[in-house]
């Protein structure tokens, strides 16, 4: 879990353009997401926050995976990844990069939330929406 010890885009940015927090009231993870949006480019992203491994982890891989590329890339990943990690996908059929070394977290469907929070945060984020994303509402990125 090299992410959760070393976690990438880690802290906050100096100008974000769109921001959003998110929490997991099933075992307390609070995560924020930054954004800084060029158009529809995401020039730069980092996240903060308290959170479990896989949370962590999760949102790390997240950072790197969406950073400099268009919003609608990063909407299309996270539904392939939350289909991944629900059963719906099959990790073979679906290109998600690294995150693909989280997968196994589907065994585990009390810890699916925590994987998902980054993500949550991150459709509030780029929606604009104000409030907490939490991951008791389901959000498809759309």
């Amino acid at each position: 879990m090299e992410h959760k010890r070393a976690p990438r885009n880690f802290g906050h940015l100096a100008h974000p353009t769109h921001q959003a927090q998110g929490t997991n009231p099933s075992c307390g993870d609070k995560i924020a997401v930054e954004l800084e949006l060029d158009g529809d480019q995401i020039k730069a992203i980092a996240f903060s926050g308290q959170a479990c491994a896989i949370c962590m982890a999760s949102s790390s891989m997240m950072t790197e995976a969406i950073k400099g590329r268009d919003v609608q890339l990063a909407k299309e990943l996270q539904q392939h990844f939350r289909g991944v990690l629900t059963g719906e996908i099959d990790p073979d059929d679906v290109e998600i990069g690294k995150l693909v070394a989280l997968a196994a977290v589907r065994r585990y469907p009390s810890r699916i939330k925590c994987a998902l929070l980054g993500w949550h945060a991150l459709m509030h984020a780029i929606a604009g929406q104000a409030g907490t994303a939490t991951t008791e509402t389901a959000n498809s990125g759309e």
